[in-house]
């Protein structure tokens, strides 16, 4: 569990890093003390030669002995004068294995031979050259038996070794509370300030206040600081704009009731005599037809989603048919005629309920816009199947869309573009289209007219085999 921690993950690391540096440091120190004994052997095997040069008489044997073994060394070879003469010698009982010549070694030569030396195990004889100290000769040469060279050389790793791992630790230990103290307390706060928020993201109270004296856990504060404070200011205006919400959902159903009687007594004075009432009369009508849309528009926009698509497979035409022959009874006496381009036979995979309130939207807001005009006009549905999906087309010869309304198109309350209108019938088709899947464009508009498609994909991970293709008899009974 420590380990998962940041700070046991760092301490970790820490000693790793650590222990490979000393690592790194080791090799060459442990050739520089390879280099530094077999010196030191050519050194004291200088002295004993010396001493003994330094008298003409034959040394016993027991001395000469005894020189060798205090220069630890078997035989001494001394060149002086162009002339290489035997100084100290000893009985030789195993050949010699290898030759170093320590006059002017590379680094990557000693480190490679030290490392050789201390991977052999058994003690061999070697021969050593240098030169001598204060140029008592041209060359001197040794040689010598390796077992005391290695374990020398194991017991300076050894106290390397417990050092470094004394350093590590210390280093280590420190390194943990100084992350301790100055990063992870720093990200707990950090992190309990944000548990402190969550629970209760509405007061701004909880909001954290910077303190971190590290620049970048201080920027980290401050951004989050200026998240917590921008969704808490989005909070308070949900929640506002939500009860603002409920009221106008309960003021649009009372306003639609009373709207509702008003129309019933505007659809009488339709039948009056009097020739002032019959000419005010429909204009009153139809201002109470457009309040009573507006109010229901606003209901059904409010509720919190809409039901998910019951798919199915249906034939498209007598859909479209219904939904044009309820917009020639809208249309009145307007002169406005509507084509109907749908492959016979073809059949889509949707809701045919959410189906038909789209093409009722678009259809509406197509007729809406030529009878605005005052002049003739003619609407196009037309559909098409390809290996993606499916595409419906509603062309109008309408004036248009503003750029205005261009701009919000599918937002509630903003993309209407005819006066009094809302925008939610696009807003909600937009929303049903989406629910299948698919989009809803707005291909071109202009003052030749506006082009809207409503694609719906194929969805081939379902099998439509599967799917009972049926004609709905009337969507609009469900409305």
């Amino acid at each position: 569990m420590f380990l998962n921690t940041l700070s046991g993950r760092f301490l970790m690391l820490t000693i790793a890093f650590v222990m490979l540096a000393e690592v790194l440091i080791f090799v060459p120190s442990i050739a520089r003390y390879r280099e530094d004994f077999l010196l030191s052997r050519l050194e004291r095997a200088q002295i004993a030669s010396l001493a003994l040069l330094a008298t003409d008489e034959v040394i016993d044997a027991n001395l000469e002995a005894e020189l060798l073994q205090n220069a630890g060394v078997k035989n001494v070879v001394l060149r002086r004068d162009e002339m290489r003469e035997l100084i100290l010698s000893s009985p030789i009982i195993a050949p010699v294995t290898e030759t170093y010549d320590l006059r002017d070694p590379g680094p990557w030569a000693l480190m490679t031979d030290a490392m050789q030396r201390l991977w052999r195990a058994e003690p061999e004889l070697i021969r050593v050259i240098g030169d001598p100290v204060e140029q008592a000769g041209l060359l001197i040469e040794v040689t010598m038996d390796t077992g005391e060279l290695r374990m020398a050389m194991i017991d300076y790793g050894l106290r390397i070794l417990w050092l470094s791992a004394a350093i590590s630790a210390l280093t280590a230990l420190l390194l943990f509370i100084a992350v301790r103290v100055f990063i992870v307390g720093p990200i707990h706060r950090v992190v309990d300030a944000m548990a402190s928020y969550a629970r209760a993201p509405e007061d701004a109270r909880r909001i954290i206040a910077p303190s971190a004296g590290a620049l970048e856990l201080r920027e980290a504060e401050e951004g989050l600081a200026e998240m917590q404070t921008q969704l808490t200011t989005a909070l308070k205006q949900k929640e506002r704009l939500a009860q603002l919400g409920g009221a106008v959902a309960r003021i649009s159903h009372d306003l639609r009731n009373i709207l509702t009687t008003a129309q019933l007594f505007a659809d009488r004075m339709e039948t009056s005599k009097d020739p002032a009432v019959a000419r005010a009369a429909p204009k009153l009508v139809n201002s109470i037809s457009r309040a009573v849309n507006l109010c229901e528009s606003t209901l059904a926009f409010g509720r919190a989603e809409e039901a998910p698509p019951k798919l199915s497979r249906f034939a498209l035409a007598p859909v479209v048919g219904d939904v044009i022959d309820s917009e020639r009874l809208a249309a009145g006496e307007h002169d406005i005629s509507y084509a109907e381009d749908i492959p016979a036979g073809l059949t889509l995979r949707a809701d045919p309920e959410q189906l038909f309130r789209v093409l009722t939207n678009l259809i509406r807001n197509a007729r809406q816009a030529i009878v605005a005009t005052g002049k003739p006009g003619e609407i196009c549905i037309a559909g098409e199947e390809d290996e993606d999906g499916w595409t419906i087309t509603v062309t109008d010869t309408g004036p248009g869309l503003p750029v205005k309304a261009q701009e919000h198109l599918f937002q509630p309350f903003q993309g209407g573009y005819r006066k009094g209108g809302s925008g939610l019938g696009l807003a909600i088709s937009a929303e049903l289209v989406r629910g299948h899947g698919g989009r809803l464009d707005l291909l071109r508009t202009g003052p030749d007219g506006t082009e809207f498609a409503v694609v719906l994909p194929r969805e081939l991970a379902e099998d439509d085999s599967l799917l009972e293709v049926t004609a709905p008899e009337s969507p609009r009974a469900a409305e």
